[in-house]
C-alpha cells in the first residue's frame, strides 16, 4: 500500500503556493492524500514566521501529534516553511518526534528527506541558504479546477524593520516571462479561468534581468491568453508602483479591477521608522491615479497598529489616510515583535492596552467605510465566479458564494439553477453587508464551464509546465510584511 500524507498550511499566499508543490511532489513520489489529518502516514507543516503566535501554533500542533505518533511508530512529521528556515534544528530539540525539517529554499527535497529519515531512523534537518529549485517548476496538486497561483518571483529586496520575510525567503529571484506565461497558458488550456500572479513584491518584477517594465508587459501578455478570464496579482509595494502598471490594468480586459497595496501606516514618521521608502502623500497619489483609470476598482490594504514609538498623533494620521483612501477592506494587525527584526529592538514598545484600543478604533472606521461602499453597490449587477470552498449551500438560506471581479465575496441564491464551483453567474446585488454582498434575486445568467464540469465530476485536472497537477488559490488575505 502507498503511504498517505496531509499538508497543513499557515501564513501567506506564497505558502499556499508552496504547499501545492509539496503535495505534488509527494504524489509524484507515490504518496496518496489522506482523508483525515491525524490519520496520515506523513504530516507536513508548512509554517509562517511573521507573527508571534506562529511559533505557539506550530509547537502546540506538534505536541498534539506526539501521542498520535507514539501509537503509530511508522508515522512521520515534517516541518517546512519560514519558521523552519528560522528555527532549524531548534525544532527537533523542542519536538524530538519530528522527522524532517526543511526550509523555504529546498522544498523539492521533501520526498528524499522523508525517505532518508525512514532509512536512517533519525531526524533529517536540511536548510539551504539560497534558492536551489524555483518552486513553480515543481509538480503541483491544486485544490480547485477554476483558479491557480502562479509565482513570478520569490524573495524580497526590501528591508522593512518589522518584517522577517527577506531573511527567510532571501533576495528577490525572478522567473523569466516566457516561463511564467507558459504556466499560465497551460492552466488556461486546462480550463482554469482565474490566475493570481504571486510575489513578495510583484511590481519589482524584472529588476533581476534588467527590465523595469516587465510586470506591466506581463499583465498585458496575460490579456492575450485564450480562455483566461481573470488575472489578479499580489502584492505590490508602493515604492515600485508605476503608471505603466496602472495603464496595463486599465487596458487589459481580463486584469481584474482589484488592487491590494499595503499601507502599514499613515504616519510619515512611522513609515520612516518602518523603512517603507514612500510617504502617505505618494501612497494616496497612487490610489488617485488607479481610480482615475479604474473608477470601480476595489482597493484593499494592510495596516499595522502599535508600531514601536507610535503616538496618538501618528495613529490619527493613519485614521486620516484610511478615511481619505476609502479602502474596500483592510487587513489590520496589532504590531507583533519578531526576534531577528530591527523593530524588535526599538525603544518605546507600546502597552498592549493602548494598541488594542487603537486597533478597535481603526477596525470600527474601516467597517463603516466598507459597509458604505458595499451598500452603494446595491442594484448593481456583478459577475460571480462560484468558489469551491465558498460555494457550498448555506443550509438556512440555500445561498451559494463566489467572488466578483473586484474580489468582493458574494452570496447568491441559485434557485432551481444547478450551479457548480467554477461556473460563472450574473446576479443583482440586493444587500451590501460590511464584509460581503448578497443577491436574493433570481440569477440573471448562468454560464457552465469546463472547470464546473470537472468540479461536478469530482475530477481535479491541471498541468504545471507539463507536470501533473491540480489547482486553486484561496482568497487574498493580505500582502507584504505582517501578513507575508
Amino acid at each position: 500500500m502507498s503511504l498517505s500524507y496531509t499538508v497543513r498550511t499557515y501564513g501567506c499566499q506564497m505558502n499556499v503556493h508552496d504547499s501545492e508543490r509539496m503535495a505534488g511532489l509527494l504524489e509524484s513520489a507515490g504518496y496518496t492524500r489522506s482523508a483525515t489529518d491525524d490519520g496520515a502516514d506523513v504530516v507536513v507543516f508548512n509554517t509562517c514566521a511573521v507573527r508571534e503566535n506562529a511559533d505557539n501554533r506550530l509547537y502546540g500542533n506538534l505536541s498534539h501529534l506526539a501521542p498520535v505518533k507514539r501509537d503509530r511508530p511508522g508515522m512521520q512529521i515534517a516541518v517546512g516553511g519560514c519558521l523552519a528556515q528560522k528555527d532549524r534544528a531548534e525544532i527537533v530539540r523542542r519536538a524530538p518526534w519530528v522527522d524532517v525539517v526543511f526550509g523555504t529554499h529546498n522544498v523539492h527535497a521533501l520526498p528524499v528527506l522523508l525517505e532518508r529519515a525512514r532509512h536512517n531512523a533519525e531526524a533529517q534537518v536540511e536548510i539551504a541558504e539560497s534558492l536551489e529549485v524555483f518552486p513553480s517548476t515543481l509538480p503541483a496538486r491544486r485544490e480547485s479546477t477554476y483558479a491557480g497561483w502562479v509565482s513570478i518571483s520569490v524573495g524580497c529586496n526590501n528591508t522593512c524593520t518589522f518584517c522577517i520575510v527577506p531573511a527567510l525567503r532571501g533576495t528577490e529571484k525572478d522567473r523569466r516571462p516566457g516561463d511564467v506565461l507558459a504556466e499560465v497558458r497551460s492552466l488556461a488550456a486546462d480550463g482554469v479561468l482565474e490566475v493570481t500572479l504571486l510575489g513578495q513584491n510583484v511590481n519589482a518584477y524584472g529588476v533581476e534581468f534588467g527590465d523595469r517594465g516587465a510586470f506591466a508587459s506581463l499583465l498585458r501578455a496575460c490579456g492575450s491568453i485564450d480562455g483566461l478570464e481573470r488575472v489578479r496579482f499580489t502584492s505590490p509595494h508602493p515604492r515600485d508602483f508605476t503608471s505603466d502598471v496602472i495603464a496595463a490594468m486599465a487596458e487589459t480586459p481580463n486584469v481584474c479591477p482589484q488592487l491590494h497595496m499595503p499601507l502599514q501606516s499613515g504616519s510619515d514618521r512611522m513609515l520612516r521608522a518602518m523603512r517603507r521608502s514612500y510617504r502617505s502623500s505618494r501612497y494616496l497619489s497612487i490610489i488617485d491615479e488607479v481610480r482615475a483609470s479604474l473608477p470601480d476598482a476595489a482597493i484593499t490594504t494592510d495596516i499595522i497598529v502599535g508600531f514601536p514609538g507610535e503616538t496618538e498623533e501618528d495613529f490619527q494620521a493613519t485614521l486620516d489616510v484610511v478615511a481619505q483612501a476609502r479602502f474596500a477592506s483592510a487587513f489590520t494587525f496589532q504590531y507583533s515583535k519578531r526576534p531577528g527584526t530591527p523593530a524588535a529592538d526599538l525603544p518605546d514598545q507600546l502597552p498592549k492596552a493602548v494598541v488594542q484600543e487603537r486597533y478597535m478604533r481603526l477596525v470600527a472606521l474601516q467597517e463603516e467605510i466598507s459597509w458604505a461602499a458595499n451598500r452603494a453597490l446595491e442594484g448593481r449587477v456583478v459577475e460571480v465566479l462560484v468558489a469551491a470552498g465558498e460555494g457550498k449551500k448555506d443550509s438556512a438560506t440555500q445561498r451559494l458564494s463566489g467572488r466578483a471581479r473586484d474580489g468582493r465575496l458574494v452570496h447568491f441564491t441559485p434557485g432551481e439553477t444547478h450551479v457548480r464551483p467554477g461556473d460563472v453567474v450574473e446576479a443583482e446585488v440586493t444587500y451590501g453587508a460590511p464584509h460581503h454582498l448578497v443577491s436574493d434575486s433570481p440569477l440573471l445568467s448562468h454560464r457552465r464551464t469546463r472547470a464546473g464540469d470537472a468540479s461536478e465530476a469530482g475530477v481535479r485536472r491541471g498541468t504545471v509546465l507539463g507536470l501533473p497537477g491540480f489547482g486553486a488559490p484561496a482568497p487574498v488575505t493580505g500582502g507584504c510584511g505582517e501578513t507575508s
